[in-house]
């Protein structure tokens, strides 16, 4: 993909500059557009429009170029995606992801912040602290998660619901996103979805991953790497 993207503003740049601008516009405006649906693509997830885990971390980094400062950073996995896979088919578990994502992304712009998806059924959302009541604004992402959501199937529409555990850390704008930000979330993540599922739990210090026998089963990502992947 980088190589694409380069190839792309190269050919761009070089038609450009070889004098004949007029005759060439047409071709340049469709390698920008290239260009740009190149970016895009690089930065979001296709399915559901968010950005994927490298335009969060594009966003992280922006922020911790700025103002040093808290931010809220949320790591969301929802509690029965697998069971509407399995009922209903991938289309319709697609087709849940896709509404889920519009209400999150809705939330997020709401209280000046940014959420993506990063993998299967595993959302996260950056806010900024400002003077919002942390647990409040939890509790709505929540809600707005677990509201019915109607899904196509061939015998016709089918209203499914889902829960989500949250889990949430504040950590300081600079400090690192994968080793800080999100492995404090996600370890308060999993204490919310030992405790039941469809609530949120904040990270304390000192707070630990919970133990694999109090888990429901192995998270994907150890499964990957129990299995010699990267744990993407």
């Amino acid at each position: 993909m980088f190589t694409t993207i380069l190839v792309i503003a190269i050919v761009a740049a070089t038609l450009g500059a070889a004098g004949g601008y007029l005759a060439a516009r047409p071709t340049i405006n469709r390698l920008r557009a290239m260009l740009a649906d190149a970016a895009w693509q690089l930065t979001h997830d296709p399915l559901t429009g968010l950005l994927n885990r490298t335009g969060l971390r594009t966003v992280h980094t922006t922020i911790a170029l700025g103002q040093p400062q808290p931010i809220i950073v949320m790591l969301i996995d929802l509690d029965q995606f697998k069971e509407v896979n399995d009922t209903h088919g991938h289309d319709a578990g697609d087709n849940l992801l896709t509404q889920i994502a519009d209400r999150l992304a809705q939330l997020a712009h709401t209280y000046g912040g940014t959420v993506a998806r990063l993998s299967g059924d595993e959302f996260a959302a950056i806010l900024p602290v400002r003077d919002h009541s942390i647990s409040r604004l939890a509790d709505l992402l929540t809600t707005v998660i677990a509201a019915p959501a109607e899904v196509h199937v061939d015998s016709g529409p089918v209203t499914v619901t889902v829960t989500a555990s949250v889990g949430v850390a504040i950590v300081a704008s600079t400090d690192p996103m994968e080793d800080v930000a999100l492995h404090h979330a996600d370890t308060a993540m999993y204490h919310a979805k030992h405790q039941g599922g469809d609530q949120h739990n904040l990270y304390t210090p000192g707070m630990t991953m919970p133990g694999r026998e109090h888990r429901r089963g192995p998270r994907p990502r150890d499964l990957r790497r129990d299995q010699g992947g990267s744990g993407r």
